[in-house]
């Protein structure tokens, strides 16, 4: 059974699935095992950014394409969400109208950019993305009657995802049962399906086809498979997947502007979580994304403990000052980088092979 959820790609190794069932488990309770506003939001941010780390992966992991232009469509996605509920109302009307827009939106430009881009080789098409992209962000940052401009636009959710509404009179086990709650189990419900979906995308017979484009461009080619049409097609599957990540986050914060969804920053995050959880592998997504997050939510608050313990030492706690917390997440991710090339799932499954 389990073996058929996961489209017949099982972890591979113990220590994997330990990893993978914690980080399952501790999301599905992180509202009673972390309570508290800001542990909450650090869960959310991991849901959505492993969805969106995960459609990155299928476009760069398993097809070869390089593309900065991917958080044009996570900011699409938001956008959507953002624009129809701030002038439809906070209606559940409103959000399908504006996720189904956002995602023909998306359809329409990630088939544009295949169709022209594609062909273009290797640097030349990361350049044309990124170019894309630039473009995208300075476009919604102007168009301020639509978009909110660099201000970007608040809006409000049905009711029944709001704060306010509570479903008991009483917390349970410490935890109010509410909206918010509920919206939390909404991102959590979304995130499992969508990375089994795309773990029966790479799995699937169109996946092997991906992997042997990536591996051996030529070959495939010849063969007699369209490289072009699987490209696009995974283009526009990862943008698709992309977009829905976007929605997740828009719900979420109830806000959205260029910095939250079409930062080049978010871009650079990506392909470090990409990096550290493994390329080629959906399930790097989940374990790079939980420790990145947990890494560049947390730093700080590590650092300053560790600052006043060497209070003593001025060096030392200089060092360990909190204002140089990028300092030591960029160690962190050279470090990474350094004793798991291969990510960290490639190198669990490679301690697991001479034994497997």
């Amino acid at each position: 059974m389990l073996n058929r959820i996961l489209s017949n790609d099982l972890p591979r190794s113990r220590l994997l699935a330990v990893l993978l069932a914690a980080i399952l488990l501790g999301l599905a309770f992180a509202p009673f095992i972390f309570p508290g506003v800001k542990a909450l939001s650090v869960a959310a941010k991991v849901l959505v950014f492993v969805v969106l780390v995960a459609s990155f992966d299928l476009l760069l992991g398993y097809t070869g394409i390089v593309s900065f232009a991917h958080t044009m469509f996570f900011g699409i996605g938001a956008y959507g969400i953002a624009m129809a509920s701030t002038r439809l109302g906070p209606t559940w009307e409103a959000l399908a109208i504006g996720l189904g827009a956002s995602l023909v939106l998306s359809f329409g430009l990630s088939l544009a950019v295949g169709l022209f881009s594609l062909r273009v080789r290797a640097i030349f098409f990361a350049m044309i993305t990124l170019a894309v992209a630039a473009a995208f962000q300075t476009f919604a940052s102007q168009m301020s009657d639509f978009t909110g401009g660099e201000d970007g636009l608040s809006f409000k959710v049905p009711e029944l995802l709001m704060p306010s509404h509570e479903f008991l009179e009483q917390p349970f086990l410490g935890v109010s049962v509410d909206g918010r709650l509920l919206t939390y189990y909404g991102l959590f419900v979304c995130a499992v399906v969508l990375m089994l979906a795309m773990l029966r995308i790479v799995n699937s017979p169109f996946g092997r086809v991906l992997q042997a484009i990536r591996e051996n461009e030529f070959r495939a080619e010849a063969i007699g498979y369209r490289v072009v049409v699987y490209r696009t097609t995974s283009s526009v599957l990862s943008a698709l997947f992309a977009t829905l990540a976007g929605a997740m986050l828009a719900v979420w914060l109830r806000y959205n502007g260029p910095d939250t969804s079409l930062s080049f920053e978010i871009m650079m995050d990506v392909l470090l979580i990409v990096v550290i959880g493994g390329m080629g592998t959906i399930y790097g997504a989940a374990i790079g994304a939980v420790l990145f997050l947990i890494a560049q939510s947390y730093l700080q608050d590590l650092l300053r403990l560790g600052s006043e313990a060497a209070s003593g030492i001025p060096m030392l706690a200089a060092l360990l000052s909190p204002d140089r917390w990028l300092l030591w997440l960029g160690l962190l991710f050279v470090l990474s980088v350094y004793y798991f090339p291969t990510g960290v799932v490639g190198r669990l499954r490679a301690l697991r092979a001479p034994t497997a």
